[in-house]
């Protein structure tokens, strides 16, 4: 029984892995992600009811596994779309942080970076993100924390963000890639 169970999880596995090379294969041509996401658009949105009707944990369980797949075989700095094309939330202790890691003033930084609302809620002032370089965050290890859970499919209740998650399937590989793999996992039948 167990030499079965783990026959069908490698069959999975190497499923998941052409997927994940066909997700790569993309990195080159973008907008193909995009094209398959408007391909795509009418089963997403009975995927997400379907989704809706999944045993929570189950649902989480197997998001968190295909997001730690997918990890180990994307590198976010051949792509950088987040970074590209996200509003940034900047928290004020996150912006001390950046602050000290680039030597500056907190006025130098709100005053080059920043955009403040009249509640005092700020968000980066340029898309792309002023710190990215090269497709890599030159502020890293102090990134902000929108920048740190994206893409949040390891954080609980995946049920909660589907909104979200979706609205990122056609700019991030790796939620592409999951929620594409998802559909198998799930044996979705877009009928």
């Amino acid at each position: 029984m167990n030499f079965m169970r783990f026959r069908v999880d490698e069959v999975k596995l190497q499923h998941f892995n052409i997927l994940i090379v066909q997700t790569l294969i993309f990195f080159h041509h973008p907008d193909q992600i995009q094209y398959l996401a408007i391909q795509n658009a009418e089963e997403n949105v009975k995927f997400q009811k379907h989704l809706l009707e999944t045993d929570r944990e189950e649902l989480d369980q197997i998001v968190f596994h295909l997001q730690e797949m997918a990890n180990k075989t994307i590198d976010c700095t051949q792509c950088g779309n987040c970074c590209k094309s996200f509003m940034i939330n900047v928290e004020d202790h996150e912006a001390d942080n950046v602050c000290t890691t680039l030597d500056i003033t907190r006025e130098e930084f709100d005053e080059k970076y920043v955009e403040k609302g009249t509640n005092g809620m700020m968000i980066m002032n340029t898309i792309p993100c002023a710190f990215l370089t090269e497709n890599k965050c030159s502020i890293y290890e102090n990134r902000f924390s929108g920048c740190r859970e994206f893409p949040a499919l390891h954080l609980p209740d995946i049920q909660k963000r589907l909104f979200t998650i979706f609205h990122n399937y056609e700019r991030c590989p790796i939620i592409f890639s999951v929620i594409e793999e998802l559909k198998n996992r799930l044996h979705f039948n877009n009928k």
